[in-house]
Parts: C-alpha cells; structure tokens; sequence
C-alpha cells in the first residue's frame, strides 16, 4: 500500500462531500489534504466528474506543486493549493469551490458584513474579498499568483488566517481552509449559507445594520473562547 494511502482517502472522501451539500457543479470545486510529515497534498484530478473519483485518482503533489505520484493531471488550481500550504504552514486542509452566493458576493468584489449571530458564531470579522489581480499577473502564472493574492490581502487587512479561514477571491469564486479537509469543508459550507444569508438581509432591508460588537463577541466566545458552551 502506497504511503500516501491516508491523504488518498481524506481527500476522496472530502471531495466527494462537495456535491453531496452543493457546493459544486460538473467539476467546479476541488479539496486537497496534506501530510505535513512527507510534505505533501492530495488533490482532485482535474476535469473528472466526481461520479467517477476514487481514491486511487487522487494526485500527491510536493508544496511547490510538483506530482510526486499519480496517472492523472492534478486540478487546475493545484498551484494555488501549493502556495498556502507552503506559506501557511497550520493548515492541513483546503477547499475551493464556485458555490452560487459566496461566488455572486466574490464577482461583486465586496467583503460578506457581519449581519447576524451565524456568521458571528465562527468569526468576528467580515469575510474578506481580495482586490482582483492586476493584469500584469493575470498574464503570468495565475495559479501560482492567486495563493500570493490571498495572503498578500490578508497580510494588508491584518488578518490572521488561523482566525479567519476563507476567503473571496474579487471576480473568481471562495477559497476555505483548515487544521484537516474536513474542517475545510465544513467552512466551505458555513461560507455559502453566510453568503446567502447576507444577500437575502440586504434584499429585505437594504440598510440592515451590522451585528453589535457585544453580539459578535458573546457568539464568537461561547463558541471558540475558554468558556466555551455552545452546541446545538
């Protein structure tokens, strides 16, 4: 058996929870898994229907984006990947997907406001959307450059990826990460559920205000805080 059967598996069985809560469409998404022992990551193949994944498929991929082993092409955003797993270096998990609101907001370029107690009960801040690339970028290695404009954004936001784990990248679509892929995509889901509530507050009322900080902390705290209690 192959030692990269366990990333194999994760990122299988990962993979295959994105159609199962509609996050993805046709192949729209991708899941990776990492062991950072062997310093590696399991990805999706690109352009297979998630019909017809199995584990054996998935693609093991250095962090600088090189196939260690596989018949496959790794997905196309496999740069991407490589980039936040070698420069963030907590995370273990990362999902990207075209899921319909978090999309609609990122082709918006607008950051998700904090509207409401479900979006405070996992972070404090708004859901970031990084400025679309420049095009002298665009024209470069745009992958690669989309993992720069990720962190680059949250380095200029003050933000910590470990505190906030997604993002929209401006006119492309969310990215989610995680301590494991599964964590990952349960953010992916949080974000779409977010970003729907968000669009349908804005449609009721157009002037709906922003969560009070003593909201947004009593959420976040009973949830995440050293007192935490929360569960449904």
């Amino acid at each position: 058996m192959s030692k990269y059967q366990h990333i194999r598996q994760t990122a299988y069985e990962t993979n295959m929870q994105l159609p199962q809560l509609g996050l993805v469409l046709f192949t729209f998404g991708n899941v990776s898994a990492a062991d950072r022992d062997l310093g590696v990551f399991a990805i999706k193949p690109s352009g297979v229907p998630y019909a017809q994944l199995t584990p054996e498929k998935m693609v093991i991929v250095d962090f600088d984006g090189n196939t260690i082993e596989g018949d496959l092409r790794p997905s196309s955003d496999t740069l991407t990947h490589a980039v936040l797993y070698k420069h963030w270096e907590g995370i273990n998990g990362i999902v990207h997907t075209h899921s319909t609101y978090a999309t609609a907001w990122a082709q918006s370029q607008r950051c998700i406001p904090i509207f409401g107690t479900t979006h405070a009960d996992h972070l404090t801040a708004d859901i970031p959307c990084a400025p679309p690339m420049s095009d002298e970028l665009i024209k470069g290695n745009y992958e690669y450059q989309t993992g720069f404009q990720i962190m680059d954004h949250f380095k200029e936001a003050g933000l910590d990826y470990k505190e906030v784990e997604m993002v929209l990248v401006g006119n492309h679509a969310p990215f989610t990460w995680g301590k494991t892929a599964e964590k990952a995509v349960y953010n992916s889901a949080v974000l779409e559920t977010v970003a729907q509530m968000a669009y349908l507050t804005e449609q009721i009322n157009a002037s709906a205000p922003r969560l009070k900080d003593a909201l947004i902390n009593k959420h976040y705290q009973r949830k995440h805080g050293p007192d935490s209690y929360y569960g449904q």
